[in-house]
């Protein structure tokens, strides 16, 4: 049961016929892996905080640098130099005490990557690079683990839910094959414009939400979204009959 502070603090969801009292116990009794606490990790790990997720595990082992701060919002200038992770733990227990938030402050590699999905209910990929990506899409996969995947450079943004407990479910290898050279672009090569960001990390943090509360998430759906038109755009994603991630685990 909640408590008559929990009760109070997250009375806006609760009212919500699609969350209510059993939701909001679901978010409390649910673990969550958010990997990259920069640009996409900053306002997903502020959300889901705030929703009363009850255990959040933040993976970061890059350090704050002042070119971060024109768009991860929970870092100032005092925070340069420290540990993304640490200082976005330290801040996300002051503004939900009630969450229990753990640190990873390095980068994750087989090992160590395989552990914590193992631990979690979902997983939420915002790092920058493609060999993480691939990372946490064999472990997810491997694991039968939901992974939402968040994307964004220049004015661009994409969103993608894998969820390996379908069987129908396309995973991020399906979309980027390995075999395929994929462009490295990030917002250290091509530029970012912050709130492009917050609108991916707040699509994330939906889907997360919906997921762990039991509402309706669609797989096999790339979302796009041209922040220079205001506009999405959504595709369908096929299972590739030759993945070697989804269709031979």
């Amino acid at each position: 049961m909640l408590t008559n502070k929990e009760q109070l603090r997250y009375s806006r969801q609760i009212i919500l016929n699609d969350i209510g009292e059993q939701g909001q116990i679901s978010l409390s009794n649910a673990n969550v892996l958010i990997v990259g606490i920069g640009g996409l990790g900053n306002p997903v790990s502020m959300y889901l905080a705030a929703a009363g997720v009850g255990r959040l595990f933040l993976a970061d082992g890059d350090k704050i640098e002042i070119t971060n701060l024109q768009r991860q919002v929970l870092f100032n200038e005092n925070d340069i130099d420290q540990n993304k992770a640490d200082v976005a733990a330290e801040k996300l227990q002051q503004q939900n005490p009630e969450v229990i938030i753990e640190v990873i402050d390095e980068m994750l590699d087989k090992e160590l990557c395989d552990y914590y999905v193992s631990q979690v209910d979902c997983v939420l990929d915002c790092s920058d690079n493609i060999k993480t990506r691939y990372l946490i899409n064999q472990s997810c996969v491997d694991q039968k683990v939901p992974l939402i995947i968040g994307a964004a450079t220049g004015f661009d943004g994409q969103q993608l839910v894998v969820d390996p407990r379908d069987q129908s479910s396309a995973c991020y290898q399906c979309l980027f094959p390995a075999s395929e050279k994929v462009p490295e672009n990030n917002c250290h090569t091509v530029g970012i414009v912050g709130p492009v960001l917050a609108i991916i990390a707040g699509m994330q943090a939906l889907q997360t939400i919906k997921l762990l509360t039991g509402g309706k998430v669609q797989i096999n759906q790339l979302n796009l979204f041209d922040g220079l038109s205001n506009q999405w755009q959504q595709f369908t994603l096929k299972k590739h009959k030759n993945c070697p991630i989804c269709c031979l685990s």
